[in-house]
């Protein structure tokens, strides 16, 4: 049996979890310059990708799309708003609820970044069709995982 068709196999490189953790780590440093000629953080790339995708939006939403809690996202956003990115302020038809949204210095990095996706890829060297592969298979876990995790709640 080879240590691939070994699934109770503790060697590091058998772990799918580190194959992820790794890859994850290997990508964001490859966007790391990309991010810093915009001035911006990876999760703040990611913050503004929602904001440019959907405009003003809740916390709540933006925490969900990001698929991170409250408690991650208010001092990111704490600290883009003082970076002069986004614009907080409580919603006038639920006080509890807080709406986001980008300035105009971030509406201005817009444009800046639309080359960030294609120069990445460019630097992976994948092809458009194994990129789609992948990410359908990287949701596919996602999913399937998120659902266990909620089973075993």
């Amino acid at each position: 049996m080879t240590h691939q068709e070994d699934a109770g196999s503790l060697l590091l490189d058998d772990q799918l979890c580190f194959a992820l953790y790794a890859a994850q780590r290997a990508v964001t440093a490859a966007y790391r310059p990309l991010l810093d000629e915009l001035g911006l953080t990876y999760p703040q790339y990611l913050v503004l990708l929602v904001l440019w995708e959907r405009g003003e939006t809740t916390v709540k939403e933006l925490a969900a799309a990001l698929r991170l809690d409250y408690g991650t996202v208010s001092p990111l956003l704490k600290r883009m708003e003082s970076a002069g990115l986004v614009r907080r302020e409580r919603a006038a038809r639920d006080e509890r609820s807080v709406l986001v949204a980008c300035t105009g210095r971030a509406e201005e990095l817009r444009e800046r970044a639309a080359h960030v996706p294609g120069r990445l890829l460019a630097a992976t060297g994948l092809g458009g069709a194994e990129v789609a592969r992948l990410r359908a298979e990287l949701w596919q876990l996602a999913e399937k995982a998120q659902g266990r995790a909620d089973h075993d709640r």
